[in-house]
């Protein structure tokens, strides 16, 4: 198959899977960490998400591969129980990642139609899009495309104009004084709000996964990784300050799980409030789309690399078995825990990956001809993140922290399992 990713479409890929339902899903969360400090929160996990992205350019270039991180972590570990744990843990964070932005889904849509005016609502509206989505994987993966090109485009259009329009309404806002150094949280709470809505940042690794088919890989592999980064913190951290500088925290707190469409109403009344609700819309549906699609590939390059049982490679409805999998465990999810559980067991989930990505970017740098130092303050960067988030979390989130050791502990035990099953059948 010909080469057909350009440099636009790459970056589309890694801008599009960032600015999925993260962004709608966790700013509330974010501030309510954060305080005023939240711009600079959302900084702290792009910083992160910026210097593991070198460890994926150079992994990219040396090992382009479908299987995208899966393939890293293999190549760096062999396919050992520990490289397959932590591609099963990969195949889980998708799950999370998906019931995060269910849950967003569901948070947004009864501000436009009430069905019973009850919490209810929410998960009516959380299942729909997830039994929505997957009948769409199920009937043509071109849809899936088509859907996610253009809401890449809705999404920013609007994004962009509720930064430009908020900009300009926060002259003379009173509430501007709020991003004032005094209504900062504490270094290390600036930290871990960072490190809970990290998930807003996790999908530029899905550049990775289209890297052989991208044109003048040396020239736009690099380019495509930074520059939808750099373009994705600029964003974060600008929706942040207009956020915090245009309602009071007091109403952030109220609306949390729709805060975007909040702070669009002192601008533009009703109508910006409907507006963002409605990208919220798009933008959490797409990145449902999407990510079943990735999940399900996903759980197919493990089992091909007979990390998990090899039926998984099988098909059920010309789709691959694992999309089935991970819709259904989405759906359990999204109905039994609370959005800050999702986030910070998807944070703790991805930081870990990432983590060993870098990692296999120190030990193999000989071999992607990289330098030694970026990949080691990547891995060193992601573990401290990784132990703060647990151990800040545990006295405000212990569900979250709990849900996030128990599918880490899970992904290995299962690896383990599958190997001494495998090797005790292959040795009869």
């Amino acid at each position: 198959m010909s080469k057909q990713i350009g440099l636009k479409e790459a970056m589309s890929i890694g801008i599009g899977g960032m600015v999925g339902g993260g962004i709608f899903a966790v700013l509330g969360l974010a501030v309510s960490l954060s305080k005023g400090g939240t711009p600079v929160a959302f900084l702290f996990a792009g910083l992160i998400a910026l210097i593991t992205s070198y460890s994926y350019v150079k992994l990219s270039l040396t090992y382009p591969d479908r299987g995208g991180t899966v393939k890293f972590v293999n190549q760096g570990f062999g396919e050992t129980v520990f490289s397959g744990g932590i591609n099963n843990l990969l195949w889980a964070s998708y799950i999370i990642m998906l019931s995060l932005y269910a849950s967003a889904f569901g948070s947004y849509a009864p501000n436009l139609f009430k069905i019973t005016g009850t919490s209810t609502d929410f998960h009516i509206y959380a299942s729909a899009i997830i039994i929505l989505a997957t009948t769409i994987n199920y009937y043509s993966i071109k849809v899936v495309g088509k859907i996610e090109s253009y809401a890449v485009v809705i999404k920013l259009i609007i994004l962009l104009a509720f930064v430009g329009i908020g900009a300009y309404g926060l002259i003379g806002n009173p509430n501007l004084e709020q991003l004032n150094l005094a209504h900062w949280e504490k270094p290390l709470m600036l930290l871990t709000g960072g490190m809970v809505i990290f998930v807003a940042y996790e999908g530029f690794e899905l550049i990775a996964n289209a890297a052989p088919d991208i044109v003048n890989p040396e020239k736009n592999i690099p380019k495509a990784y930074t520059y939808s980064v750099v373009f994705v913190i600029l964003l974060y951290v600008v929706i942040a300050c207009v956020t915090v500088g245009s309602l009071p925290f007091k109403e952030i707190a109220k609306a949390e799980d729709y805060v975007l469409a909040e702070a669009a109403k002192p601008m533009l009344g009703k109508a910006g409030f409907t507006v963002i609700t409605i990208a919220a819309l798009i933008s959490t549906f797409s990145a449902i789309n999407a990510s079943l699609y990735g999940g399900s590939r996903v759980s197919y390059e493990i089992a091909e690399d007979d990390e998990l049982p090899h039926q998984l490679t099988g098909q059920w409805w010309n789709q691959p078995i694992g999309l089935a999998i991970t819709a259904i465990a989405t759906l359990l999810l999204t109905n039994l825990l609370e959005l800050e559980s999702i986030s910070t067991a998807g944070s703790v989930g991805f930081l870990l990956i990432f983590a060993v990505v870098n990692y296999v970017g120190y030990k193999l740098s000989k071999e992607t001809k990289s330098k030694k130092t970026w990949p080691l303050i990547g891995f060193l960067l992601c573990c401290s993140a990784f132990a703060i988030l647990l151990v800040q979390q545990y006295s405000s989130n212990k569900t979250g922290v709990i849900v996030a050791i128990v599918l880490i502990a899970t992904c290995f035990i299962i690896e383990w399992i599958y190997k001494k099953w495998f090797d005790s059948r292959t040795k009869a």
